[in-house]
């Protein structure tokens, strides 16, 4: 004699002459949404590398989350939903998915994959913002369809439909002039959960190209962070300088990327390989 402990919940389905059993659970909370909701710092990487190795690489080096980029990183939907699986074996860890762009279809695919935070860029007014929420959810709040999908664990959450909105946190980046202009009309929108100012691109379009750190991007990245706090959303950035990456938040900003994965492994190879030829002349 056997028994079977499930804590689980089976819920019998019938079709036809057939019945079949499926083991339903609850939505889980997004746990980085509410994090950033209760005002906590949030520190990330930057994973440019599109490979799920590197994204459970940074996942495991005790950083709050990581952004999967998939705008400039070499990405596809297969890839993707691997590199999500690898950082959900971190539990302590939250994945963050930059989309490619804010076509709705792309955002669909990206969230259906499970994707349970997205940052989208580029965005420069509140009409492109409330469209991307727009597609992002459920109806009556939004456009998105139903669909036995991965993000719903192929129809395990059962309650999935009902609560996906809620669990679903949606980023809009900032990078531009206009946009910046734009900051108080885009954070307002309802559903937008967090906003992000991208250094790289707002100093292209302010006539700093290839120059982030020029003081005059660095007051406006800084200014930016002040409004958008001031409206009770959480601001972001990615910073490769620490001492501003920490004044930042010491102004206001909730969650923060610091390193870039390929960025790190380039520098790290030439630090090596450096240090290793030094030495060898100095045996010489």
């Amino acid at each position: 004699m056997f028994f079977i402990l499930s804590l689980t919940p089976l819920v019998q389905y019938h079709f036809a002459s057939a019945s079949f059993f499926i083991m339903i659970s609850n939505t889980p909370e997004n746990l980085f949404k509410k994090s950033l909701q209760a005002g906590e710092i949030q520190i990330g990487v930057w994973s440019a590398m599109g490979n799920p190795v590197s994204a459970e690489i940074c996942a495991g080096s005790g950083f709050n989350f990581v952004v999967i980029d998939a705008e400039h990183g070499p990405q596809h939907m297969p890839g993707l939903m691997a590199q999500l699986q690898a950082i959900e074996g971190y539990p302590d860890c939250h994945e963050v998915v930059r989309a490619p762009s804010s076509d709705p279809i792309v955002l669909r695919q990206i969230v259906d994959a499970g994707a349970r935070t997205v940052l989208v860029p580029m965005v420069n007014s509140a009409d492109q913002a409330a469209a991307i929420v727009r597609a992002c959810r459920f109806p009556p709040d939004g456009e998105r369809g139903l669909g036995s999908t991965r993000a719903a664990r192929w129809g395990r959450y059962g309650d999935y439909f009902i609560r996906g909105n809620d669990e679903l946190c949606i980023m809009v980046q900032l990078e531009t002039v206009e946009a910046m202009e734009n900051l108080e009309a885009i954070t307002q929108i309802d559903g937008v959960d967090g906003v992000f100012i991208g250094p790289a691109d707002l100093a292209a379009s302010m006539g700093h190209v290839g120059n982030p750190a020029h003081a005059d991007v660095k007051t406006v990245v800084k200014e930016g962070v002040r409004r958008i706090t001031a409206l009770g959303k959480p601001a972001g950035t990615l910073v490769l300088d620490l001492k501003f990456a920490v004044d930042l938040v010491n102004g206001g900003a909730r969650f923060v990327a610091v390193v870039v994965d390929s960025r790190l492994l380039m520098q790290k190879l030439g630090e090596v390989l450096q240090e290793t030829q030094e030495l060898m002349r100095g045996q010489h």
